[in-house]
């Protein structure tokens, strides 16, 4: 059955605007409650569909989801059971705001049903994206030291409507989840249908063979490999991993480097060990040496001088790896793709559930591409920016006692060159997108040569600076924070920048 065959136009409205129906002629009751219905029985439905209906901007699709919602009695539940009930009849899918808007509605839901739990909505909400963060935490492959019971009572010190959360319900939501992780209700099948946010796999069959990348538990994080994305750039890199997820330092026998073909494919660098071929099916080993690069910034390793034209580039999950090209001119082109593409597709980071003054974690960055428009996407990497500028002044201007203790001063530093590193990228990120705007062309050989004829004709274009943080002039030089082992220290005496430390 078509799921969209039987509707009415009050329910399709819904699909396809985000527009607010705040005309009360077009607000139907009960066409809501048919799709609602529908919707929770699967009536032409799949679970993947049902997040999409209950998630859009708009009045109707509010009312699909407080109807939606009405089949859920969560009465005497705990929270933590009460989510598991909730997620096990669909799959929790969609962008950011969209499942921001889901989890709203389940948090007004559970506060119907149990009014005396938890006095706020708004401290449900939050203790809901806690437990799906600490899921994360504890379950996840790419988020580093597990938090402890003591963390997560610490972190959400005084998000209950001003006023802390009972300890005792905090320690037994931690042990629920430690025990026993929360489950996606959502098959292979479904999964590769439904996160194709780019495209429809009716009007594209080849999108059935899609695999994923896993990067946990959580289906959020995940790499979708897609094999009719767009390839931006080919050819060969030797790779040395750094760093593992969280900058921890790799052991010494992964620190080698290797010889691969790299595939700039979509929103993955894939290192092939073969010779490429566009149409080669790629091998299990290819697929675990990809890199996801959302959220990732590639700088020109300017303090390596053991090898030429070596960059680095920090991932999302802060690994490291260093990459060296053929020539000083595909070193550049490799770096300027990176991150325009990132620049592009990255989309909007997870809310910060979990955080408070007394503890700095980093937000989630999801591997989702961004469905936002070209100067949508400006605007956000814009405001992100101006975010962490503030931040960070406002960081700097609250430094830590004299008297502090290494945890304090540890955690000041890491908030430090976390607030530093997303200024470089989000500047780094503008400045393309703006420069592609300006260009006016999707050939992105040529928008590197308009890019690096600024280079002779400063003022004509983008400085060939502002696609390689390291090589910017015009502000203090924020690079990538590595820490080298002792021999390459004793060998690479080199002089710092001008205000940080590589």
């Amino acid at each position: 059955m078509d799921s969209e065959s039987e509707m009415d136009s009050t329910e399709q409205l819904a699909l396809g605007s985000t527009d607010t129906l705040a005309n009360g002629n077009k607000i139907d009751q009960e066409a809501a409650k048919r799709l609602a219905k529908r919707l929770y029985y699967l009536d032409g439905f799949k679970r993947s569909d049902v997040a999409r209906h209950m998630g859009k901007n708009n009045d109707f699709s509010k009312m699909v989801a407080e109807e939606y919602l009405r089949f859920f009695d969560f009465t005497g539940l705990s929270l933590d059971h009460a989510l598991r009930a909730f997620l096990k009849e669909f799959a929790l899918m969609g962008e950011t705001q969209e499942r921001e808007r889901v989890l709203i509605h389940f948090s007004h839901r559970y506060h119907q049903c149990n009014p005396d739990t938890i006095s706020a909505e708004d401290g449900i909400h939050t203790l809901t994206c806690a437990i799906m963060l600490l899921n994360t935490d504890l379950h996840g492959h790419n988020i580093g030291k597990r938090m402890s019971c003591s963390d997560f009572i610490t972190n959400l010190e005084g998000l209950n409507d001003g006023k802390d959360f009972p300890k005792d319900l905090l320690k037994v939501l931690y042990s629920s989840i430690k025990n026993e992780k929360l489950q996606w209700t959502i098959n292979e099948e479904e999964l590769r249908k439904s996160l194709s946010e780019l495209a429809d796999e009716r009007t594209n069959p080849s999108l059935k063979t899609m695999k994923r990348i896993s990067s946990g538990s959580n289906p959020f994080l995940d790499i979708m490999q897609d094999p009719t994305a767009a390839t931006y750039k080919h050819g060969f890199l030797v790779r040395k991993v750094h760093a593992d997820s969280d900058g921890k330092k790799t052991p010494r026998g992964r620190r080698g480097w290797k010889t691969f073909y790299g595939v700039l494919k979509g929103m993955i660098l894939y290192l092939q060990k073969d010779a490429y071929k566009s149409d080669k099916q790629l091998s299990e080993e290819d697929l675990k040496n990809a890199i996801s690069i959302h959220h990732s910034l590639a700088v020109r390793a300017s303090d390596y001088g053991k090898k030429p034209n070596v960059f680095y580039l920090k991932t999302a999950d802060w690994r490291v790896f260093l990459l060296q090209a053929p020539s000083s001119d595909l070193m550049q082109s490799w770096i300027t793709r990176i991150n325009l593409v990132s620049a592009m597709f990255s989309a909007p980071p997870f809310p910060a559930a979990i955080g408070s003054q007394k503890k700095f974690s980093r937000p989630l960055l999801p591997t989702a591409v961004t469905r936002l428009s070209l100067e949508e996407q400006i605007k956000a990497h814009d405001a992100r920016l101006k975010a962490m500028t503030t931040d960070l002044a406002e960081h700097h201007s609250f430094p830590p006692d004299k008297k502090a203790k290494g945890k304090e001063l540890e955690e000041y530093k890491q908030k430090e060159e976390y607030l530093e590193f997303e200024e470089m990228r989000f500047c780094t990120y503008v400045s393309l997108l703006r420069a592609k705007l300006k260009a006016g062309t999707d050939d992105l050989d040529k928008f590197d040569a308009a890019l690096f004829d600024t280079a002779e004709n400063e003022g004509n274009g983008l400085k060939k600076s502002h696609s390689s943080p390291s090589l910017n002039l015009e502000q203090p030089v924020v690079a990538i924070r590595i820490k080298r082992n002792t021999s390459e220290r004793r060998n690479n005496r080199h002089p710092a920048s001008a205000k940080h430390k590589l």
